[in-house]
């Protein structure tokens, strides 16, 4: 099946997708999922595959999270997500798109750096000049037009770092990512949007902190 040209000033998708998950979560089964395999499809994997090649013109290569859960070594067996997401990027830092009934969540940056990255972005920070203002620029642009920073931070200064240092609530991140909400109904050219302004945050992300050398 080719996937479908997107429209800038149309919806990507449509409340059949938040009606999919709705029924998914009452009825999260195998059986069920199979019998409604044509309505994911065109409500959800058709559209997120479509925005993903849209996404991969700019930011690189990505993929669409598969809608199996990893059941292994969890409790809850359901099998299957109640959300979709896809995520594109060239380098360290990349965009990032998750649809759920609650609505779209839009973003980007580096969420869960290694071990490695963490530590060279903190140094980064720690030894003051224009590395943590441009860092601390695009986080505030970022929160003043409806971005959360992603989170929790540390709730103390990092180990090796004192509480008092003037750049303190930067050190403390965890993540290197933001993301805003936006209404299932949201068009091409406001995903677009946001994606461009986390942009500033990306490029801090390669310049300063870089691919993960090691994992976790």
């Amino acid at each position: 099946m080719s996937l479908p040209d997107l429209r800038r000033d149309a919806a990507i998708f449509t409340r059949s997708a938040t009606a999919f998950f709705r029924d998914l979560e009452q009825d999260n089964s195998r059986e069920f999922f199979t019998a409604h395999r044509d309505r994911y499809d065109r409500a959800i994997r058709i559209p997120m595959e479509a925005l993903l090649a849209h996404a991969e013109d700019r930011w690189g290569p990505g993929r669409v999270m598969r809608p199996n859960r990893d059941v292994r070594f969890s409790a809850d067996k359901s099998p299957y997500r109640l959300s979709a997401s896809l995520w594109a990027s060239s380098g360290a830092a990349g965009v990032y798109l998750q649809l759920s009934p609650a609505g779209l969540e839009v973003g980007g940056g580096l969420y869960e750096p290694s071990r490695d990255q963490l530590a060279r972005g903190r140094a980064v920070i720690a030894r003051g000049g224009r590395a943590p203002d441009a860092l601390r620029s695009a986080v505030d642009a970022l929160t003043a037009s409806g971005f959360e920073v992603a989170g929790p931070s540390l709730s103390t200064a990092p180990k090796g770092y004192p509480r008092d240092h003037p750049a303190i609530e930067l050190l403390r991140l965890r993540h290197y990512a933001a993301v805003r909400r936006l209404p299932v109904s949201a068009t091409l050219a406001e995903v677009d949007a946001a994606w461009e302004a986390v942009e500033p945050l990306s490029a801090w992300v390669d310049a300063h902190v870089g691919q993960a050398e090691s994992w976790p």
